[in-house]
């Protein structure tokens, strides 16, 4: 059932069974994570609101943070709003959303680097300032590196990564005759919101959906995929684990 959680002695020596079994690795250096499936949750467990859906996958969200830190993986990104969701959602929700996220990332800068990834565009102040604040607290911390995707869809960091470049190259003085020359994948990569970081290698998504919804096109393009059935809120340390394994056992191929 959605919003029941199991936390008995056999899932406690499942869950040690498989962190044993991770210990020959390899694990990955970036994870991506779509926890969807929160408004879904919400209308399951007979709440009215989607915004207590949205909060309950924020807490789960701290909640997989702290079994990611655990494993030293370095680097996480977040799915929390993508640009498609500006337009298509309610203002009602869309508030509440603005407020979950500016909530959450406080609360995961005071543990963990914080770093928005993403555009400002159609995001109020008030959630923008709050990001610009978890940056900034937490630009000093060590460990875990959480990309919080607000703003965000795939398609529009590209382009965005093609104009950097252009701009780039006209402040240098450089000529469009030897422009194409720069549009090679290391130069649009360095482009991107998430320069300097590893490419994900493993991107998570909740609630039995197969798709990327415009996530991290550019960088996924040799990810594996792994495909969780339960609802956000309801994802549980052993699915994670789970996923890990999954990754673990499989010969990465990069494209050949």
């Amino acid at each position: 059932m959605p919003g029941q959680r199991v936390r008995g002695p056999a899932y406690r020596l499942y869950g040690r069974r498989l962190r044993r079994n991770l210990e020959q690795g390899p694990l990955p250096k970036h994870i991506a994570m779509i926890l969807d499936g929160n408004r879904r949750w919400a209308r399951q467990v007979g709440l009215e609101s989607a915004a207590l859906g949205h909060r309950a996958g924020a807490a789960k969200i701290v909640e997989f943070a702290e079994w990611v830190a655990d494993l030293r993986i370095p680097v996480i990104t977040l799915y929390l709003l993508s640009t498609d969701n500006l337009t298509g959602r309610t203002s009602d929700e869309l508030d509440a959303l603005f407020g979950i996220i500016a909530d959450l990332a406080t609360a995961l800068s005071e543990r963990w680097r914080v770093q928005h990834v993403g555009t400002a565009t159609g995001l109020p102040e008030t959630l923008m300032r709050a990001l610009a604040a978890a940056e900034e607290r937490s630009r000093d911390r060590t460990g875990l590196h959480i990309n919080l995707a607000v703003g965000y869809g795939g398609r529009n960091e590209i382009a965005h990564a093609m104009r950097s470049i252009v701009a780039t190259h006209q402040a240098e003085g450089g000529s469009l005759d030897d422009l194409a020359d720069l549009l090679t994948p290391e130069t649009i990569g360095q482009h991107l919101y998430t320069s300097g970081q590893p490419d994900p290698d493993l991107v998570i998504r909740t609630s039995g959906e197969q798709r990327l919804s415009d996530f991290m096109l550019w960088q996924s393009a040799h990810s594996e995929f792994y495909f969780v059935e339960a609802l956000g809120p309801d994802l549980r340390e052993v699915d994670f684990l789970r996923a890990l394994r999954a990754y673990a056992q499989r010969h990465r191929r990069y494209g050949t």
